[in-house]
């Protein structure tokens, strides 16, 4: 999910698409929050790991 993110983020910023910057930088963010949470053993929605 951060791949993804970062992925669609540099996609949007170097095309010009701001949509895509967004939907990136939000990925980018909720994909960390459930890193964290996985980490402290917290599972999230049935998983520790999203990838």
């Amino acid at each position: 999910m951060i791949v993804l993110g970062i992925i669609l983020a540099l996609i949007g910023y170097f095309a010009g698409i701001s949509i895509l910057t967004t939907l990136g930088i939000i990925l980018v963010v909720v994909g960390a929050v459930l890193t964290v949470l996985g980490s402290m053993g917290r599972a999230v929605g049935g998983r520790k790991t999203w990838f």
